[in-house]
């Protein structure tokens, strides 16, 4: 299935896209709705706060007295702790059985009013931001009958827009009429959400582009750390690090619109045993691909220059996953010239052109292949370039 997480702050119209969704066929998992559930009169759960918090938390019919806890732990940072403690694990719980319940081919869209405080973004295969400006989200509040300066205070307590954006796969802007979300929402869902769902399902990558050398985007870093941080929780113990690497990973470089991350692992047996759970999340194997080219100036052995290789199931963002040992050469080469198109300008206005010609000739390659083997010459010349550069700076790959 496909694991959507929904989110954004309290008055920016989420419920609006959770209950669009829905209409269009996603599976709702609401967290508050959760929250109450496991509290609910008669539970284990309710019983716990009640041990713990005393009676004065109950209503005389035994319920929950949602405004006498929020007494109880406002301003006392371990009332809340210990409140989080008896009730988060529940609601762990009965999330991961509503999404079991789900069928096989479902888009699950999981409704976390804190999903970006609570760092829940690495779970999903897909994360959406609905926002609206404070201004908007306050008129909102007072018209349900909060006082102005409660709303804006209630604002204030949640996750910053910048901190948003750094989890946001998508940006809903509910600024304008509710038509113009709903347009919005139903575009993402048949353009992205459905197709990525049968890729995943399929353990198939999304159909790429022919190549076209694009300005640099700001967000390609922000992606790149969201996308790194699902690939080391697919990964699990057997994956070592990531990091962004290629044209997107170099500032103020043009590129293509792709974004290459290298999971660095102890062996290629690590590399295998991980596949399954990278497909799971979003990022198939694609097997026509299982090593670099040899540099024999660097290593001759073409044992150090194995990989393995998957892309992204999802058509709305295009990556390249390159899984290779911690200390091979391949790993090696890969940081290196990252960080001396970093470092060397005219590094990068040589590459820049070559990528430009190359765009230009393969513009008919949906694959990438054609064009990746036509750049091999320059990256063979400019590898000593890069290798002396290196070795004059004192450049380590482990620092990198």
């Amino acid at each position: 299935m496909l694991r959507v997480g929904l989110s954004g702050g309290i008055g920016s119209g989420k419920s609006t896209v959770a209950a669009r969704l829905a209409e269009l066929g996603a599976v709702l998992i609401d967290a508050d709705v959760l929250a109450r559930e496991v509290v609910q009169p008669g539970s284990a759960g309710l019983a716990e706060l009640a041990e713990r918090f005393g009676p004065e938390i109950l209503t005389a019919e035994g319920a929950l007295d949602r405004p006498a806890m929020a007494r109880t732990v406002f301003g006392d940072d371990q009332a809340r702790a210990d409140l989080n403690a008896i009730t988060h694990p529940k609601i762990g719980a009965l999330t991961a059985q509503r999404m079991a319940q789900a069928p096989a081919d479902a888009i699950v869209v999981h409704d976390v009013p804190l999903l970006v405080e609570n760092d829940y973004a690495p779970n999903y295969h897909l994360v959406l931001i609905v926002d609206a400006p404070e201004q908007e989200r306050v008129r909102r509040l007072t018209g349900r009958g909060l006082d102005a300066e409660d709303a804006r205070a209630r604002i204030r307590s949640q996750a910053t827009d910048e901190q948003r954006r750094e989890a946001a796969d998508v940006w809903l802007d509910n600024t304008g009429a509710v038509e113009a979300l709903t347009a919005e929402v139903d575009r993402l869902w048949s353009e992205r959400l459905v197709p990525f769902e049968a890729n995943v399902r399929a353990a198939r990558r999304a159909p790429k582009c022919a190549p076209r050398i694009v300005e640099p985007d700001p967000e390609w870093p922000r992606a790149a750390r969201r996308l790194s941080a699902r690939v080391l929780s697919a990964a699990g113990e057997e994956g070592l690090r990531v990091d962004h690497i290629g044209s997107t990973s170099v500032p103020g470089l043009p590129a293509k619109n792709v974004i290459d991350l290298q999971l660095a692992v102890w062996s290629m047996e690590h590399a295998d045993a991980v596949a399954a759970s990278l497909g799971e999340a979003g990022f198939p194997a694609y097997h026509g691909i299982q090593h670099d080219n040899v540099h024999g100036t660097i290593d001759p052995d073409p044992a150090g220059w194995l990989k393995r290789f998957h892309t992204s199931a999802d058509p709305g963002r295009y990556v390249n996953l390159h899984v290779r040992v911690l200390g091979s050469p391949g790993w090696r080469v890969a940081l290196l010239f990252r960080d001396w198109l970093r470092a060397d300008a005219d590094a990068r206005a040589g590459y820049v052109a070559v990528k430009r010609e190359l765009a230009q000739r393969y513009g008919t390659d949906p694959d990438h292949e054609r064009y990746a083997e036509a750049k091999e010459p320059w990256f063979l010349a400019a590898l000593p370039r890069a290798q002396e550069w290196a070795d004059r700076t004192g450049w380590t790959p482990e620092e990198s």
